[in-house]
């Protein structure tokens, strides 16, 4: 499973954008935390939430859940911020009366945003999109006592518990994977949480393989999106050699030119740029996590 770690790092220069430059750099050792920090704060709003493409297919500058997804992700890697709770702050303005969150907020200009963006209810909340920010923030949460404490988090947990309690069916993959890693993210705080990823785990394929239906051709989720770290409650839906499998096929996947890329469809020419440096700095991550590289 050889990974060119040199070959990466002129990717990352070619082709990403600065904050993902900066979180490879703080994988490698080679810049600090604030590094990071600064760089995502280029994608916050007054209002404590995060746009401008901090989700690359949602280019417009409103605050967003999809930019809260992100910008907790950074939270996790750079340790405890009190920006992390101010985003909470933010959450939980927009959220619905239940505790959940809509999938996304209006746009002004749909200009480079993906359709399913622009063309969500902001009045109905979802699953996947409260899953996607409060699995995040559940992980913050391990070392930030104020996003652990605070009211927003606690909302949406009870209500990714109560909407995954009462699944009767599979839902979308992407809303399944985000709830999986939600579940494991709880199991952290919560007794239920084993209970729930039992639910869960009828829906998820042994081999780790879930189509993403409507996405591009071919387009389908495995088992490391489901289960990326070791050590943690998700990696029990999985044998250890689909896991060792779906590792060399990550590393694997290193193109020529060092990077990484993603099998779904970008809706902007920069878009397809961003996502390709995020996924170079996820592949590195998991990879370097599971003791790969």
């Amino acid at each position: 499973m050889a990974v060119n770690l040199s070959a990466a790092a002129s990717f990352m220069a070619t082709h990403a954008r600065l904050l993902d430059r900066r979180r490879f750099e703080l994988l490698s050792g080679e810049t600090d935390t604030d590094a990071v920090l600064a760089a995502v704060d280029g994608y916050r709003n007054p209002d404590g939430g995060y746009g401008w493409g901090l989700e690359p297919d949602l280019r417009a500058p409103e605050s967003q859940p999809g930019g809260a997804l992100h910008a907790f992700e950074v939270f996790e890697e750079a340790g405890p911020t009190p920006r992390a709770a101010l985003l909470c702050d933010w959450l939980a303005s927009v959220s619905t009366p239940d505790g959940g969150l809509p999938f996304a907020l209006p746009v002004a200009d749909p200009a480079g945003c993906a359709p399913f963006w622009v063309q969500a209810d902001p009045a109905v909340a979802t699953l996947q999109s409260t899953a996607f920010a409060a699995g995040v923030a559940l992980r913050v949460a391990r070392r930030d006592q104020a996003v652990r404490e605070h009211p927003w988090l606690a909302a949406a947990t009870e209500y990714c518990f109560r909407e995954i309690r009462a699944l009767s069916e599979a839902p979308h993959a992407i809303a399944l994977s985000f709830a999986v890693g939600f579940v494991d993210a709880a199991h952290d705080f919560h007794a239920e949480a084993a209970t729930l990823l039992d639910r869960l785990a009828p829906f998820v394929s042994p081999d780790g393989l879930v189509p993403v239906a409507g996405g591009a051709e071919g387009e389908t989720l495995r088992a490391l999106d489901f289960a990326p770290l070791p050590g943690r409650p998700a990696r029990a839906l999985f044998k250890d050699a689909v896991i060792d499998a779906e590792l060399q096929r990550l590393a694997a996947e290193q193109h020529d030119d060092g990077g990484w890329r993603v099998d779904f469809a970008s809706y902007s020419p920069a878009a397809e740029l961003e996502w390709s440096g995020y996924a170079t700095v996820r592949a590195i991550s998991v990879l370097q996590r599971n003791g790969v590289v």
